[in-house]
């Protein structure tokens, strides 16, 4: 006799209860005898008050041992014929005579007898002691010839031999073939073939690589019976193995390849949640480019919950995989730059550094205690460094706008004292970083002179664009010298800049304007042949403005009382730089109408009068978040060059850095510190 039991209505809904609905638990009974007569009989138990959880697992409990001690009582067949199912009140459970079914343990147990055998590893072989042991690839063929062996050790020995290939001759090149052609070899290899389905998964996927490394063609049957077994098993293989799959499959256009690497991320869409462990995960995110973008969301989250436990090449791995991908995952390197600084310094060697900053500066990513960190950790090294590691470090560091000043003044020495070493394109590199971060060495002669020593041999062979940009970056440091400048202006160059992006042609035609200014304001002897900065035209300002610009301008306007002919705002100028607002004052400091006064530094020149005797033309200038350093209040080189310019032109300049703007509440506090800034910008230039 078979009982089976349920139970109904066994949850209530929060709702229901409030609204008072009344439930009852339902026990149903079935039975089925062994001659085919069955009954079934229903007794409905109305449950007042509600259970609870542990009350209806009790209940449940209960009910299970009760059925089976009462299934074990034998009953007289003619009790079933005298069954009548009533409505309500009692009902006698019939019971027939037939094999017992006793149950007399919970139903949540499982019954283990104790002769059940419990699995266990198979017994290790004299074959697989060799097979580790051997350091030589013909230890392992002669060890298969000696004892031979199942599908699952020829696998384990033909990934041995494989390594030991490796270590002792290198790498498997040209032809190979009386290496592959060795009986016992092939021996190995056809075992693998015949019981490849006896072959354990981490064997059967490792088998897969060994045979790509061996470059067996794609047409052996071994390498396809392994590819079909490895396809019908990929549902049961574990992450580890599926991410083994991937990054074997990273590169590979085969037909068979790409559909076992596309069966591996399928299951991963559906198993990552089963994901454990940090090497895992960082070899899936390394190879993030195969993979769909919501899964990549999922794998990061997966490093999220991982990243304690990641060593430092994990991260640096994370990381560098992240900013190969244009990944700017903000939580994720939030959570590593966090654990990176708990580890000891042994770690930090000196390829980590080098990668974890090009990751950083990839992906704009600041984080001042890492590179405080990374800083302190390389710093005692530069003089080891090679030429690469300084400029690709210097450049990381300048992208992210960091500037470390013993760490930089160690490159220039390094670069002092290795000139020789470095190439033209590693020089530079080095170059524009300084030029962007606004760096002068200490010992600036001794380095600048070692500096022009080889671009006055190498700076015309570069290419036009690379030029532009070391010749500006030396303006930026007031090293560019006229015989570098003047070969710039000339038109034929101004024709090779014009190819590319138009955002591209306007950066380079800002940078000519800046290189003309340097030539015509720092270099007032050679301006006889430099062509007219007309010649070149100005971009217009095609950014929105910010909110601090838009602030100014209106304080500007209720500084000069309305009048139009007293304010200009947004001023591009002909030598490649926007004054944010421009006036000109009297002796009193107080706004003068300058619509008909002469303005050199505009395209059309302005008006024909002479600016007025005392009066003084002010340059208002806004100082953004960017135009600093990271975690510094120093001007960006750029920005220097700026205000250099703009002086040599006759301005009188009035800087609002954001910081000081933005803890002004009202409009009367910023009229009030416009005209106090402007008072000392004049009495600075009267004391001058």
């Amino acid at each position: 006799m078979l009982f089976l039991f349920r139970l109904y209505n066994f949850n209530l809904l929060d709702e229901e209860k409030r609204a008072g609905v009344v439930f009852s638990a339902s026990l149903h009974f079935h039975t089925r005898s062994t001659v085919g007569v069955g009954y079934r009989i229903v007794r409905t138990f109305p449950l007042q008050p509600y259970l609870s959880g542990p009350m209806a697992n009790r209940l449940l409990g209960r009910c299970a041992r009760l059925i089976g001690k009462s299934s074990s009582q034998p009953v007289a067949p003619a009790a079933a014929a005298r069954f009548h199912l009533t409505l309500a009140g009692p009902v006698e459970v019939p019971r027939i005579r037939s094999r017992l079914w006793v149950t007399e343990r919970f139903l949540c147990e499982r019954a283990i007898t104790k002769d059940e055998p419990l699995p266990s590893l198979p017994v290790r072989t004299q074959l697989d002691e060799m097979i580790e042991k051997a350091s030589t690839p013909e230890e392992i063929l002669c060890a298969w010839e000696e004892h031979g062996g199942n599908s699952n050790q020829a696998a384990a020995a033909l990934r041995r031999w494989t390594q030991l290939m490796l270590k002792t001759k290198g790498k498997f090149k040209g032809d190979q073939t009386d290496v592959l052609t060795d009986p016992r070899l092939l021996d190995m290899m056809d075992t693998l073939s015949k019981h490849v389905s006896l072959v354990w998964n981490g064997n059967l996927v490792t088998a897969l690589r060994t045979l790509g490394i061996m470059k067996v063609p794609p047409t052996n049957p071994v390498l396809s019976s392994v590819q079909t077994e490895v396809l019908w098993r990929v549902r049961r293989l574990s992450c580890k193995q599926l991410a083994f799959l991937i990054d074997w499959g990273a590169g590979k256009k085969a037909p068979q390849d790409v559909a076992i690497v596309n069966s591996a991320l399928k299951q991963l869409e559906l198993r990552w949640t089963e994901i454990a462990d940090a090497k895992t995960v960082c070899v899936l995110i390394s190879r993030g480019e195969k993979m769909a973008p919501s899964l990549m969301d999922r794998l990061e989250d997966k490093a999220l919950e991982l990243s304690e436990s990641f060593s430092v090449d994990d991260i640096r791995k994370v990381c560098v995989a992240l900013a190969a991908q244009s990944r700017r995952s903000v939580p994720l390197l939030r959570a590593v730059s966090y654990h990176l600084l708990q580890k000891p310094s042994s770690e930090f060697t000196t390829p980590v550094i080098m990668d974890l900053a090009f990751a950083y500066g990839k992906l704009n990513f600041t984080h001042s205690q890492v590179f405080q960190r990374m800083a302190s950790e390389l710093f005692p090294r530069v003089p080891e460094l090679s030429p690469t590691d300084v400029t690709r470090c210097a450049k990381s560091l300048g992208f992210l706008k960091w500037l470390h000043i013993p760490l930089f003044e160690a490159f220039a020495e390094n670069y002092t004292a290795n000139s020789e070493k470095y190439s033209t394109l590693q020089l530079c590199n080095l170059l524009m970083t300084f030029a962007r971060l606004g760096f002068q060495p200490s010992k600036g002669e001794e380095f600048y002179s070692k500096v022009h020593a080889v671009l006055k041999e190498s700076l015309a062979s570069l290419e036009p664009f690379l030029q532009t940009d070391v010749v500006w970056s030396l303006c930026v440091l007031q090293q560019a010298k006229p015989h570098y400048l003047i070969p710039l202006t000339q038109t034929s160059h101004v024709t090779n800049l014009s190819e590319g992006s138009p955002a591209r042609v306007e950066n380079y035609t800002l940078k000519l304007l800046h290189i003309a200014t340097t030539l015509l304001l720092e270099q007032p002897g050679s301006s006889d042949t430099v062509p007219s900065l007309g010649v070149l035209s100005v971009p217009a300002t095609s950014s929105s403005l910010s909110e601090l610009q838009s602030s100014l301008r209106e304080a500007l306007q209720s500084l000069v009382g309305g009048k139009t002919g007293a304010l200009r705002t947004g001023v591009d100028t002909v030598y490649g730089w926007t004054i944010d607002g421009e006036i000109v004052v009297d002796c009193d400091n107080k706004p003068v109408d300058m619509s008909m006064l002469k303005a050199p530094h505009l395209p059309n020149g302005g008006g024909d009068q002479d600016l007025p005797a005392g009066a003084r033309r002010l340059a208002f200038l806004v100082w953004e978040f960017p135009s600093y350093g990271s975690k510094s209040r120093d001007l960006l080189g750029r920005f220097v060059m700026m205000k250099r310019h703009l002086q040599l032109a006759g301005f009188i300049l009035v800087e609002v850095p954001y910081y000081e703007w933005h803890e002004l509440k009202t409009e009367w506090q910023k009229l009030a510190y416009l005209k106090d800034k402007m008072g000392k910008a004049v009495a600075e230039d009267i004391a001058k």
